[in-house]
């Protein structure tokens, strides 16, 4: 029979202190009665001898010293799974908040996942197409992947996230038996960003294979810490036990991490760079290391955590350290994004690092991996024709830096700019990259093989380009 407490021995923001407990465990989850009536979650965090440290969920007002009952769970924090959560919409701790009822499943697991034998992963290999020519094309999406997106404030990476999911497929030649979803987790937002996802989902008729957990900016902030938990436990069932292959859209990681410094703060740890927490590495690797495939199992979890960089510094801890960890990332561009472009993404610093392995002959197409190399190599000496202009005009630039001009103007406003509500095929990505290298002279491509060249090269001019 389980113990109750009566009483705390202090309250310290979101925390509280428990005396006199037996037998309590790290991360055990805890239920707390105040007054008799409300009942609030917590989540023991430290165990010193006979104290403990709770977090509280939902927050500690109207929390008292003497009006608290504390039971033990004797078990780590768990969700009921079920293929039904899909079309749902759930809170952070992953409660339904959609008034459609409770989730009948008897299945719980705990939402700090099973541990994984690396052994056990398998190689992710196939692309998921999102629909954008600059993801697509030049930074293709892997089943399996860990491939974030770092934005800035005030640049439309929500509006990029909601195409995604509107738009992802496992791509054109995919298995028609294939089921594809996605569980998107959003931590931190205002009302109206959660209230523009669920509006877009359901008007794009997407909602159905989406299951959202939201933690909103005034909801408890160590509630932060448990949503993109949560939603990675639901996409490990679906993708490992139904055989499914799940996309994770986690967004903003940099409200996680901030979550993170001001729970260590309450607890009076010593802080690291910036004021994180010197954990902070390990415990975004315990949420993006839960992408992947395993080994005969037929699903796959792949992520796109999306984070806002601080003043747009791409040095800060949150992307330096998540470029660690996971597999390339997708930079969005301000000054692309004044220029109109949408969406804003900067191809230079972007990357993929598991792209040649999914694209190319039986994926995408042969000459895939050519035409994006080349686009890479021809878009960075835009960059240089573009400095030497601003020295000495336009007008006394060589012929050759006047096309390459064109091309970077042509390339920005066709390739990368698309629409938010344009969805392309690989084959419309690839027709349009080849249309952009034709304004260049052939003598200039020398990333794609002489053959392949033969078959798609022809020269265009700016006019036919336009269109």
């Amino acid at each position: 029979m389980a113990i109750e407490y009566l009483g705390l021995s202090a309250i310290n923001g979101p925390l509280v202190v428990l005396e006199g407990v037996q037998n309590a465990s790290f991360d055990e989850i805890v239920e707390m009665t105040v007054a008799g009536k409300k009942k609030k979650l917590g989540r023991i965090i430290e165990v010193y001898e006979d104290k403990a440290i709770i977090q509280v969920f939902e927050g500690t007002e109207g929390l008292a010293l003497r009006n608290v009952h504390t039971r033990l769970t004797g078990h780590p924090m768990e969700l009921s799974v079920s293929e039904d959560m899909l079309g749902r919409t759930f809170n952070g701790i992953g409660v339904p908040i959609d008034g459609l009822g409770d989730i009948g499943s008897d299945i719980r697991l705990d939402i700090n996942g099973k541990p994984l034998n690396p052994v056990t992963r398998e190689y992710p290999r196939d692309y998921i197409r999102t629909g954008i020519s600059a993801i697509d094309g030049l930074m293709t999406l892997i089943r399996g992947q860990k491939l974030p997106i770092f934005s800035g404030n005030g640049l439309p990476h929500d509006e990029l996230a909601a195409q995604i999911v509107q738009q992802a497929s496992l791509g054109d030649d995919a298995d028609s038996s294939e089921k594809f979803a996605v569980v998107f987790a959003a931590m931190g937002v205002k009302y109206d960003v959660a209230d523009f996802f669920r509006r877009t989902f359901e008007e794009s008729g997407v909602s159905d294979h989406v299951a959202m957990f939201i933690n909103l900016a005034n909801d408890p902030v160590v509630e932060r810490l448990i949503t993109p938990k949560v939603a990675l436990t639901l996409a490990e069932y679906l993708a490992f036990e139904k055989g499914m292959h799940i996309l994770v859209i986690l967004t903003d990681m940099t409200a996680y991490a901030e979550a993170l410094r001001e729970v260590s703060s309450s607890k009076g740890e010593i802080p690291s760079r910036k004021g994180y927490p010197g954990y902070l590495y390990s415990e975004l690797a315990s949420i993006y290391e839960r992408a992947g495939i395993v080994k005969e199992q037929h699903g796959s979890v792949t992520q796109i955590p999306i984070l806002t960089m601080p003043n747009d510094d791409i040095t800060h801890p949150i992307p330096d350290l998540t470029g660690y960890i996971t597999e390339g990332q997708i930079v969005l561009d301000r000054s692309l994004y004044g220029q109109s472009v949408y969406p804003p993404i900067n191809v230079l610093p972007s990357l993929s690092r598991l792209m040649k392995d999914g694209i190319g002959e039986g994926f995408t197409r042969a000459d895939h991996q050519g035409v994006a190399n080349q686009l890479f190599s021809c878009y960075a000496k835009v960059g240089d024709a573009r400095a030497l202009a601003s020295v000495i005009g336009e007008d006394e630039l060589s012929p050759i830096d006047k096309k390459y001009l064109v091309f970077g103007k042509e390339f920005e406003n066709r390739f990368v700019g698309q629409g938010n509500h344009t969805n392309r095929n690989i084959l419309e990505t690839l027709t349009i990259g080849w249309e952009l290298l034709g304004l260049l002279p052939r003598a200039e491509l020398d990333r794609i093989d002489t053959k392949v060249l033969d078959q798609y090269y022809k020269e265009t001019t700016p006019d036919a380009s336009e269109e």
